[in-house]
């Protein structure tokens, strides 16, 4: 029998399967529990700009998906209030990951790192971003 926290992480994944942004850019949930998710997307030539690398709004999107997720992970309807990012260097192949990853959290406010890397495991970029948790509940149908 699955465990309450790994049907919560089937229903954030189906929530946010629904994130019409998000599929328009072709990014994938793969992976979440509580304060992580983990998200991917292929490199298409729609991601490309026009020096022919990732475009950094592709990275920053990506990146802010994966910390939707995993600030939302408890269940409680979080909302980003601040996100940064670092770039480091342009990404080498077909495929973009990013990991998100809670470093604080208080009853109302959490912090997440996200790491964007290549299919190489090579880091492109950081993202921070601070989320402020509300007190309702995702609607999960």
């Amino acid at each position: 029998m699955p465990r309450k926290d790994e049907l919560m992480s089937n229903d954030i994944i189906t929530y946010f399967g629904k994130d019409r942004f998000a599929a328009l850019a072709g990014i994938k949930l793969v992976e979440v529990k509580p304060g992580y998710a983990k998200a991917n997307m292929e490199i298409t030539d729609k991601h490309l700009n026009a020096v022919n690398i990732v475009q950094g709004g592709v990275t920053f999107t990506l990146a802010d998906f994966a910390f939707a997720a995993a600030s939302n992970s408890y269940g409680l309807v979080s909302l980003g209030i601040n996100a940064n990012i670092s770039y480091f260097q342009p990404p080498r192949g077909k495929m973009l990951i990013a990991e998100a990853q809670e470093i604080s959290a208080t009853k109302k406010i959490a912090n997440y790192n996200v790491d964007i890397y290549d299919e190489d495991k090579n880091v492109v970029a950081r993202f921070t971003g601070m989320a402020y948790r509300k007190k309702d509940k995702l609607e999960f149908a």
